[in-house]
């Protein structure tokens, strides 16, 4: 596409691939360059801020709170060197537009980036939701100017979870532990899977029973012969089930009129029931249909994805954002479902070319969006362009996780626009009359699809991995009312109440879209981020939260519940919404928010409590923090009290002595966190034991706690030597379960666990090390178990043994020949890259993941940057690890190591003139002056 004679244009995008892909659809008039994403953001640390500023009471927070919360910016160091070469191009060009995507981030970055270019030509913002040819050129044809009101909306939001950061993170350092963090929404997406952990620990299951009838008809029509169904009422009352019982007891609602079946119950009636006759008594047949689902969105995108493909959040939209910046979906952070007239017509059109004219509607569909407090008005997520190819044209242009991604956005675009399934349900009644006169009820269900209609492009899953799909048939035989059947089997069969399921990350999307809190730009950072700061650990699909997002969300609940009430949570979104349409002011907003003046906008519970930054320094004094670090449990059948603790090396188990109550000691006299003061070492009396690291909480059972004490604190007497009459316990320390004696203690065999060990097994370790004998040289041999193994030991020599056995067989001959044969150490060949990722768009050096003594790092030979928690080396983006080795380069080589000076000799001194020292120096530190202590330097950033 040509510019205009003589004409130079330079277009600045977010990323080197759209830059690429966008380049290729302009003319020679112009230069596509990327700015990286954001180029400017507040500073993370006293590091960033300037020198002019350092001295203001504000630069912390990097926000003067005082004037109209005017923001503090700086480039980002991994940003300096493209901005200056952005720099350069501005003034060598005639015209800039600037190309970032259409919603509050992209337009933010366009208004950053004029801030900090300070270009002297003209400046046009060109907005698209496709990378494709048609799209590129009418957006150049149409430029507007930066919208100011999406501008305001992201800094107001930006500032907002800064302040939010900064004043509540601190109290979480003092009370809880150094270097947690709070976010206005990562700490209420940490509450919510926090509850629900509570409900499964509550959790007390149920049984019931019912009969499952395997059922005849004597003459078979159309359909089966048998069919099978299941016993729903005895004596005209309901039989109970799942729903019938109360999470928290086990036990039958009140008032809910059922019949409790137990083994016993079920199985006498089946037998009862045995050789009776059974009867059709009602047949219900209805129209069955089901209209297709509307197109993807972001939320619904990354629920589908991690339902069928296992994808994380994460991975769904960096895999979506590979695809839109390659010109093959629409752009994918939106909470519209609008597909655009072109879309609807390029989805009929190809309808009809693989299924056929039947399948498409009269008339095009549309929909309407049900996301609380809907954001952007871009289109819905669709197969890019005029014409849709369909997956096996692009089969070959992706990779697997992009063809993937790719088919199932295409199966929804053309699902949507498809025709309904249609078919019939029917719901059959049937009643049989005990040997004991006792009318037992059985209901079957049946559904016959007709015609799959949009099913046959697409059907949707479900989070409940039982769920029928929703194209599954159940075919029943053609029943009438009073038709006699005979019961080939009755079984009877029990069921367990089960406790609700955990969250997934496409279930929690699912429920902060619900709730109104979060938008299509932030759900897959929210699951990222809960997640890098140890609150919640994935167990596959599992989202289970950690002792230590107890004992936050805990003190929040208590303390500051305002902060993570969800319609609080939601109404900032409603608010920033309001901000961004241009009719709020965004200072009135954070104003009302930080300092709590009431002047119609900001949540009026927090204004009214004096405003953030009163809330947080008024209350400190009245958090306990040795009660937020425990979290009770139960109170075992000896009367004590159960709880955990978070500590400053992990969670443990405390067992309260009868007539103390663990949860309740006073807070240590400085306010400090669980593991000062009167923390782990010296507080109050009574078991303790650790608990094993992967262990979730609902699995901290009476039986789980009672067995981890019986191998942890509470300690067990396994029984005494017999060479010594001194019993032998079985202890758990910091390192582990061990076994002690007297002075003698040894750990646990990796082999070995604390419920299954012997006495004989005990005395084993408590001999070693083992004296196997004594070398022709006169030398002791011994036989050992060390931190990499068990091996034999001849003064200086050490070889390993092959397994943990033989250090209580080997024989000294065997002993001595190992030790006799050579060391077999041989170098090992440099292990290849985990995977090659190409040039740095950077630097252009090729960048290789590699396989570390502390996991997996990117490196571009010079400098290295570990992956962070949650990326793996198959998901790491091109992108990701220049942006992680931009900041180790900005930090510069890490120092060399002095060699350490070798000391001194020491002098000999008599032992009166040491005395004569010591005495002297008391003396001269009891007259000194003590010294204030220096205010020590933040060493950690709280994240907003």
């Amino acid at each position: 596409m040509p510019s205009n004679a003589g004409t130079t244009r330079l277009v600045i995008v977010e990323s080197p691939a759209k830059a690429k892909t966008i380049s290729g659809y302009l003319g020679p008039g112009y230069v596509v360059e990327a700015s990286f994403g954001h180029v400017r953001d507040l500073p993370r640390n006293a590091a960033d801020v300037p020198a002019k500023y350092k001295g203001e009471p504000w630069a912390r927070l990097g926000v003067d709170v005082d004037n109209g919360f005017h923001a503090l910016y700086v480039v980002s160091p991994d940003r300096k060197q493209q901005i200056s070469k952005l720099v350069k191009l501005a003034k060598e060009v005639d015209e800039i537009f600037l190309a970032t995507d259409e919603d509050r981030e992209g337009e933010a970055i366009a208004w950053h980036l004029v801030e900090t270019l300070k270009p002297k030509v003209p400046v046009k913002r060109m907005v698209f939701h496709e990378i494709t040819k048609p799209a590129i050129q009418a957006a150049v044809a149409n430029p507007r100017e930066i919208d100011r009101d999406l501008v305001d909306a992201q800094e107001a939001r930006r500032i907002l979870d800064r302040l939010y950061g900064y004043e509540v993170s601190p109290v979480l350092w003092k009370k809880v532990m150094p270097k947690l963090s709070a976010g206005r929404v990562q700490s209420v997406a940490t509450r919510i899977v926090v509850e629900r952990e509570r409900q499964r620990m509550a959790f007390r299951t149920a049984e019931y029973w019912d009969i499952l009838a395997t059922l005849a008809v004597a003459k078979p029509g159309e359909g089966p012969r048998t069919f099978n169904a299941t016993l729903v009422a005895l004596n005209g009352d309901r039989i109970a089930t799942g729903k019938d019982f109360e999470p928290t007891t086990g036990r039958v609602r009140p008032g809910a009129g059922v019949v409790h079946l137990d083994e016993g119950g079920a199985r006498g009636l089946a037998a009862r029931l045995a050789d009776q006759p059974f009867t059709v008594t009602r047949v219900e047949e209805k129209p069955y249909r089901r209209r297709p689902y509307a197109p993807f969105i972001t939320s619904t995108l990354q629920q589908e994805a991690a339902r069928k493909m296992r994808f994380s959040s994460q991975q769904t939209m960096r895999t979506a954002q590979r695809l839109y910046e390659n010109g093959y979906i629409t752009y994918m952070r939106t909470d519209s479902v609008n597909l655009s007239e072109t879309a609807i017509t390029a989805a009929r059109r190809q309808i009809v070319e693989l299924y056929g004219e039947r399948s498409v509607p009269p008339e095009p569909r549309r929909y309407t969006g049900k996301v609380k407090n809907a954001q952007e008005a871009h289109e819905a997520i669709r197969p890019a362009g005029d014409n849709f190819r369909t997956p096996g044209e692009v089969a070959k242009e992706l990779s697997a996780e992009e063809f993937k991604l790719y088919e199932l956005i295409w199966r929804r675009t053309i699902a949507s626009q498809m025709t309904d399934a249609v078919g019939s349900s029917v719901s059959v009644r049937i009643r049989a009359v005990s040997s004991a006169q006792e009318e037992a009820d059985f209901g079957a269900t049946g559904k016959t699809i007709t015609d799959p209609g949009f099913l046959r492009a697409y059907v949707e899953s479900s989070d409940d991995e039982n769920a029928e799909a929703e194209d599954a048939e159940r075919r029943l035989p053609t029943l009438v009312k009073d038709q006699p059947l005979t019961a080939d089997e009755l079984n009877a069969q029990g069921h367990h109440t089960q406790p609700p399921a955990r969250y997934t990350e496409a279930s929690l999307v699912k429920a902060l879209e619900e709730l109104g809190i979060g938008r299509p730009s932030t759900y897959a950072s929210i699951m990222q981020t809960i997640q890098d700061r140890g609150y919640v650990v994935k167990r596959g699909q599992a989202m289970i939260p950690s002792f230590l997002a107890f004992a936050v969300i805990g003190l929040m609940e208590r303390h500051y519940p305002r902060l993570i009430d969800y319609d609080f949570t939601a109404s900032m979104e409603n608010e920033l919404d309001e901000i961004a349409g241009g009719d709020h002011a965004a200072v009135d907003f954070l104003t009302s928010f930080y300092f709590g003046s009431t002047n119609g906008t900001g949540d009026q519970a927090i204004a009214h409590a004096g405003g953030l930054k009163k809330l947080v320094t008024e209350n400190l004094s009245e958090i306990d923090a040795r009660s937020v670090n425990s979290i009770p449990l139960f109170t075992d059948d000896e009367g004590r009290e159960v709880v955990v603790r978070v500590g400053r090396y992990g969670p443990y188990l405390q067992r309260a002595l009868p007539g103390s109550v663990s949860g309740s000691a006073p807070a240590p006299a400085s306010g400090s966190a669980s593991g000062e003061g009167e923390g782990e070492e010296g507080g109050s009396q009574g078991d303790r034991a650790p608990i094993p690291e992967g262990l979730a909480p609902d699995e901290l059972t009476p039986e789980k706690v009672h067995e981890l004490f019986l191998g942890g604190g509470g300690e067990r007497k396994l029984g005494d030597d017999p060479s010594t009459g001194e019993p032998i316990l079985l202890k758990s320390g910091r390192f582990g379960p061990y076994v002690a004696s007297g002075e003698r203690k040894s750990s646990l065999l990796r082999s070995q666990t604390p419920d299954s060990l012997t006495l004989e097994q005990a005395l084993q370790l408590l001999r070693l090390p083992r004296l196997i004998g004594v070398a022709p040289d006169g030398t002791e041999v011994f036989a050992n178990n060390g931190r990499y193994g068990p091996y034999v030991k001849r003064g200086d020599e050490f070889r390993s043994l092959d397994s943990e056995d033989k250090m209580f067989t080997v024989t000294l001959d065997e002993a001595l020949a190992l030790l006799a044969a050579p060391k077999t150490r041989q170098r090992r060949a440099a292990a290849p890259p985990l995977r090659e990722m190409g040039n740095d768009p950077l630097t252009e050096k090729p960048l290789v993941i590699k396989d570390g003594r502390f996991g997996p790092y990117v490196t571009d030979g010079e400098f290295n940057a570990s992956l962070r928690r949650g990326q793996t080396p198959e998901e790491l983006t091109l992108e990701q690890a220049s942006e992680m080795l931009a900041e180790k380069r900005a930090k510069g080589p890490a120092p060399k190591k002095k060699a350490a000076k070798k000391a001194a000799p020491a002098k000999k001194t008599t032992a009166a003139k040491k005395t004569t020292a010591a005495a002297k120096k008391t003396t001269a530190a009891k007259k000194a002056p003590a010294k204030k202590a220096a205010p020590k330097k933040a060493t950690s950033t709280p994240n907003e």
